[in-house]
């Protein structure tokens, strides 16, 4: 298929509203805590990640809806056995039966995050989950990496109308633009993602996040899979508009996704950096911020340092650049040396035009 990439010159992404909160260029990046599987088949440990990602200053928390049995089939053949990686030797239902969040929590999940006022949605997985997701409302729908390529559920959870976020890793170029012409004409933000668990940062390749948004019109932001703050405050410095982050209670509990998790005050200090790393790009701009009032009295200028008979010739001994900065420009000062004195001049005076003779 063919697409078209805009030019540099295309025009700003239009915001994309989620339960009520703009997200785009023009607004501090949003935050997804992703509780993932990290609840540990408990209930009350879901309800109270819900209530410490809104302490933590997340916008949403995100959820995942399927089960084993909707993203594979219980095998153990060829392929169905992870090789390497976190979860080595596991076959994928039986890691995807421990990790998936059962349908019958979700409606609490829902009603606690809203509850505490936390947006909540998450990642349907195939048609019966964008249809539970449909009856509670969710906002927005996150279409995870593995399933980019999947085309017909994309397009089905396009027609709700809802916002979607898609996330791009181990996807071409080719392959996310054939993902934005299946979204059609819904509300739609891209993440960009290396679905590596963890990520080393030297995979990250943020620079793609400009590239993408400059591809396709949209905003884009970033899914993070690696260890820490660094990577998510990089990327809002490079524009990206949504920040995704697993998020655990603590590391040392285990879970699936633990070990590139952040801990609720580690997602707390993200939440702070990337807000402050957004606010610091600010626009371009020269000249005198507020904080910067007065600083200019204090710039270099031409000053009296040593005193001048009137009529003398100045000489670089009686004028010098120096701080503060109420005389002339120092550029002057090779207009000013010779020139002679109109007055007497005292050490300390901040040395202005009438107080020159005229040249003869």
């Amino acid at each position: 298929m063919t697409f078209v990439i805009h030019s540099e010159t295309a025009s700003v992404p239009r915001d994309v509203i989620i339960n009520g909160r703009p997200v785009g260029p023009g607004h501090p990046p949003y935050l997804i805590a992703e509780m993932s599987g990290n609840h540990k088949g408990d209930l009350s440990r879901a309800l109270a990640l819900v209530d410490a990602a809104g302490e933590a200053g997340a916008d949403a928390v995100k959820l995942q809806t399927y089960t084993a049995d909707t993203l594979t089939i219980d095998h153990d053949g060829p392929g169905f056995r992870l090789e390497g990686g976190l979860w080595q030797g596991r076959t994928l239902h039986d890691l995807y039966r421990e990790a998936h969040t059962p349908w019958e929590w979700h409606e609490p999940l829902f009603e606690r995050a809203r509850a505490i006022g936390l947006t909540v949605f998450s990642s349907p997985f195939d048609d019966t989950a964008v249809e539970l997701l449909e009856r509670l409302d969710a906002p927005a729908f996150k279409i995870a990496s593995f399933e980019l390529n999947d085309l017909p559920l994309i397009r089905r959870a396009a027609r709700s109308g809802r916002p979607l976020i898609l996330s791009t890793g181990l996807a071409t170029l080719g392959e996310v633009a054939e993902a934005v012409e299946a979204v059609g004409d819904a509300p739609l933000v891209l993440l960009h993602c290396v679905s590596g668990y963890p990520t080393p940062p030297e995979d990250c390749n943020l620079r793609t996040i400009p590239h993408l948004a400059q591809a396709f019109g949209v905003g884009v932001g970033l899914s993070d899979h690696t260890r820490g703050v660094a990577v998510p405050v990089a990327a809002a410095a490079l524009g990206a508009v949504v920040i995704e982050k697993h998020f655990t209670l603590s590391r040392a509990d285990g879970g699936v996704d633990s070990a590139f998790s952040l801990e609720p005050a580690e997602f707390k200090a993200m939440a702070d950096s990337v807000r402050t790393a957004w606010a610091a790009l600010g626009r371009v701009h020269y000249g005198v911020e507020p904080s910067e009032a007065g600083g200019r009295d204090y710039r270099r200028s031409l000053y009296v340092t040593a005193d001048v008979a009137a009529g003398e010739a100045l000489s670089a001994a009686s004028v010098r650049s120096i701080r503060p900065g109420f005389g002339m420009e120092p550029k002057q000062l090779p207009a000013v040396l010779g020139r002679r004195a109109a007055r007497a001049l005292k050490r300390g005076e901040p040395l202005r035009w009438d107080m020159l003779a005229p040249e003869t």
